[in-house]
């Protein structure tokens, strides 16, 4: 079963950013120095797991009788600034390591502090300004993060109560410390204090969609891009010099983000005529997320302008008033159509819109 080879349970969930199929593709088809690696971060997972089901999250705070605001809050009615706490892992596996960069201290010239502290602070902004959500759990949480966790470690993750980002080992991952993955990671922890996602089947994809359409806003956010010029693309530079693709995931093109030897072929359905069954990660929580990523990057690709504007109040809005951990897409989809609604009214073009998008992926509402 999948949560003897280091998958997460679902009601405690070890969000990784490099996907489970991954690495036992690794562990079959690499040298005898990559299969254990892969092995080792499979074990390591699942030790991180069993520590992760020892905490349990708060309930999220409240919503004001699950009332939307879709613009920033003042600092005067309780949101202020980023509370970043960075440190360095020193290569260790301990958490959270060594602080060497609080909030407000000046950069440290470590290119791994700066950009995670940087990256945190663009994740808040994004929440915050676009959104008027004060921090991961809505009430002012501090940003705690670690860079250098273990030594050569390929992946990243947010365990619950912070984020942790490996250097990789410049051979099959080069960095963790890119902004659409720090965007996804974070995502998890406002997902989770969202009433959360139980992460199984297709609300573990949701979980892992979700996380990639905000780790995609925060990148396209922070470059002031129109949804045209995006690339849609997560963790881009993040795979190695001689690994076969561009990023890990395509919400443009699922499917089509890395064909390699060593990797195997990206294994993402973009319709439901393709969705994938099995009992592997989850029941395919990184696999089947392609489908729900997809309908978002149509609608994006309709509205036009910005996606973090109109298409994120409606991601947004949907994901606070969801009130159902074991969503299905049909389910969600639903959500997003209430909010589109709520947004900018029935039979408005927005709304024919995202119809549209979800018919395309093979889900009708």
């Amino acid at each position: 079963m999948c949560l003897s080879l280091g998958c997460s349970s679902p009601h405690n969930p070890l969000n990784c950013i490099v996907p489970p199929h991954m690495l036992r593709v690794m562990a079959l088809r690499g040298d005898d120095k990559t299969a254990r690696m892969a092995r080792s971060l499979l074990k390591q997972n699942a030790a991180l797991r069993d520590e992760r089901a020892e905490h349990v999250s708060p309930p999220p705070p409240a919503q004001d009788g699950g009332t939307f605001a879709p613009h920033a809050v003042s600092p005067a009615e309780g949101l202020c600034c980023p509370d970043r706490r960075i440190h360095d892992g020193d290569g260790k596996a301990a958490l959270p390591g060594r602080l060497v960069r609080a909030e407000g201290d000046d950069a440290t010239g470590d290119a791994d502090v700066d950009l995670a502290y940087d990256g945190a602070g663009q994740v808040f902004s994004l929440f915050a300004d676009e959104y008027g959500r004060n921090s991961l759990d809505g009430a002012g949480m501090p940003l705690i993060a670690t860079v250098r966790h273990r030594r050569n470690y390929n992946n990243a993750f947010w365990n619950g109560d912070q984020m942790a980002y490996g250097t990789g080992d410049g051979e099959v991952f080069r960095t963790f410390l890119e902004l659409s993955v720090i965007g996804h990671e974070m995502a998890h922890g406002v997902i989770q204090h969202s009433g959360g996602l139980i992460y199984e089947n297709q609300s573990g994809a949701l979980n892992e969609s979700i996380a990639d359409v905000f780790g995609a806003l925060s990148l396209q956010r922070s470059l002031g891009q129109q949804i045209h010029d995006a690339d849609w693309l997560v963790g881009r530079g993040i795979l190695g010099p001689g690994i076969n693709g561009v990023a890990l995931r395509s919400m443009k093109a699922p499917g089509t983000a890395y064909a390699d030897d060593l990797l195997g072929q990206d294994p993402q359905p973009w319709h439901m005529d393709h969705f994938v069954t099995t009992t592997e990660d989850n029941g395919g929580v990184h696999i089947n997320s392609g489908i729900p990523n997809h309908a978002f990057y149509l609608f994006c690709n309709y509205i036009g302008g910005k996606s973090w504007e109109l298409p994120g109040q409606v991601w947004y809005r949907a994901l606070q008033q969801l009130n159902n951990p074991m969503a299905s897409f049909q389910q969600w989809a639903d959500q997003t159509m209430d909010a589109v609604t709520a947004i900018a009214g029935r039979g408005t073009i927005e709304a024919v819109l995202l119809r549209r998008a979800w018919k395309l992926v093979g889900i009708a509402i």
